[in-house]
């Protein structure tokens, strides 16, 4: 039994080795498979995320994604199994709380644009609905975000994966273009300053 059994079922190694890759991917798996717990390097890359996707499905098997986002650290690693968020008030759908409550059985997917990384969780999911204390140390944040939290959702590890950065698109944040550009405008200013100094200093009194 392999980690990375969650997703690779024994169609999923036909397939593989009918198409050429079933060894790579065996090799992998007798070198300890895909990692469990939670890394430091895992740690922060969720830590640096400001969206993921949730995926769930409901008892008859129709699958369901959920974009989530927030602050900077909104998804939160609670120990070296468990990662938590706060549901923000929405639409009122309620779709993957009851996919959740009829299949605990969930998905959680990274993509980093800028750093054109992204990240595979598997695992399973519950909704807490009653636990304001929980929710408030999920809404603690650097800085100030104007959300309505509403419960909160535990998302256990079973296994998770790194995808290679083929065909990711470069997107830059806003955000990011912003402070880019505030330190650039800061750093002219500065040189100009410094030019004006020079100027100065080598004019004839």
């Amino acid at each position: 039994m392999y980690s990375s059994d969650i997703a690779f079922t024994p169609t999923v190694k036909s397939i593989q080795s009918r198409k050429g890759s079933r060894r790579g991917y065996a090799s992998m798996e007798e070198s300890g498979g895909w990692k469990t717990e939670v890394t430091d390097d895992l740690a922060q890359y969720i830590a640096a995320q400001r969206s993921f996707f949730l995926a769930t499905s409901n008892a008859d098997g129709q699958p369901y994604i959920q974009h989530r986002g927030g602050p900077m650290g909104f998804l939160k690693v609670l120990d070296n199994r468990r990662l938590g968020f706060a549901d923000f008030r929405g639409n009122r759908q309620y779709i993957s709380q009851g996919n959740l409550e009829d299949n605990s059985k969930a998905f959680i997917f990274l993509i980093d644009y800028l750093q054109k990384t992204r990240i595979k969780i598997w695992g399973t999911a519950k909704v807490i609905e009653d636990d304001p204390e929980l929710i408030e140390q999920l809404m603690q944040y650097d800085q100030p975000y104007r959300a309505a939290p509403e419960q909160a959702i535990i998302f256990t590890i079973d296994a998770w994966d790194a995808n290679c950065p083929q065909h990711i698109p470069v997107r830059v944040d806003a955000e990011w273009v912003r402070s880019a550009l505030e330190e650039k405008e800061q750093k002219i200013a500065e040189l100009e300053a410094q030019i004006q100094k020079l100027q100065s200093a080598v004019q004839p009194s």
